[in-house]
């Protein structure tokens, strides 16, 4: 049968389904035109293409600029198209069922540098019982690698100052016991005994220990406040997330295994955990393309510098 009859045919068939949504019927018939196009410019038979054909087709429509959401409807319209070849008898198998959708990329986190790390700590205003309230808490969030709300949840009770552990609970209520490292037991002690005391209000009894200027427990809105003022006083573009983050990419530059890393920032799947190593990944890349004799077109390069200030326990 002529092609353009088939697509006709399909058409009336969409616009006759009352299952199938306007802006649907039109994905489709927009992708089937698209497939019937290239048939014709590469000499394929629309109704009899086969399976390595269309994946031949999808690598050209990726190559031309589609993302993965656009590759997943062009599939669905596939299927469908062949399904509806199946339902008049014009072919027996559908030969985009056996192609899987694209699975969207996981967008890299961002991360901050450790020079980015010292300026943000070193913008924090040390000279009221807020500043060494926030100088604690956002050392121990990047010392522990917290979400922000384990952070705005810790209670007194659950940091262990001598032992240099905290008792985290995460998500699903799962319980971790994670390490503090020598900046953040400094701050939190300083914090506990110079400045909690005159968060609290006379009288009353507070558990959460990150206070407000309440004295009632700090909100992760309030968290997210006071860290974007920081972050501006820095001049840093970042999200109190960024810090969980860059706890994790810089114990794998370190060289922390993967199965500590997730550990530490609660995963229960290590696929969550990977992401991490596709940060270092990016980071080696750039490092090859900068100084490898065959890593850039480029002729000259730059080296990068190296960080040569302490590292943070």
């Amino acid at each position: 049968m002529d092609a353009q009859v088939l697509l006709r045919d399909y058409e009336d068939f969409l616009n006759s389904s009352a299952q199938i949504a306007p802006l649907s019927r039109e994905t489709y018939m927009r992708e089937i035109r698209f497939l019937y196009k290239w048939c014709t410019e590469e000499e394929y038979e629309l109704q009899s293409i086969k399976t390595l054909e269309l994946l031949d087709y999808i690598s050209f429509r990726q190559k031309g600029g589609a993302d993965h959401r656009t590759l997943a409807k062009g599939i669905s319209s596939l299927r469908s198209f062949f399904r509806f070849l199946i339902q008049e008898e014009y072919r027996t198998d559908n030969p985009a069922g056996r192609i899987d959708s694209p699975r969207p990329s996981a967008p890299l986190p961002d991360v901050m540098t450790r020079e980015e790390i010292e300026a943000f700590f070193d913008a924090i205003p040390l000279d009221t019982h807020y500043g060494m309230r926030d100088r604690a808490l956002f050392e121990l969030i990047y010392s522990c690698g917290l979400r922000i709300s384990e952070a705005a949840g810790l209670k007194v009770g659950n940091v262990f100052l001598s032992e240099r552990v905290a008792r985290i609970h995460g998500k699903g209520n799962r319980e971790r016991i994670v390490p503090i490292g020598d900046h953040g037991i400094y701050w939190v002690r300083q914090y506990v005994q110079l400045a909690r005391p005159h968060l609290l209000k006379s009288g009353k009894i507070e558990e959460s220990l990150f206070l407000s200027m309440r004295g009632t427990a700090l909100s992760r809105k309030g968290i997210w406040k006071r860290f974007k003022q920081i972050c501006d006083r820095a001049d840093i573009d970042a999200k109190v997330h960024t810090l969980r983050h860059s706890f994790a990419t810089h114990l794998l530059q370190g060289g922390a295994d993967l199965r500590s890393v997730q550990a530490l920032l609660g995963h229960a799947d290590i696929g969550t955990t990977q992401i991490y190593t596709h940060v270092e990944n990016e980071e080696l890349r750039q490092i090859h393309s900068a100084l490898h004799p065959r890593g850039s077109e480029a002729t000259e390069h730059t080296t990068p510098s190296i960080n040569t200030r302490r590292k943070r326990t």
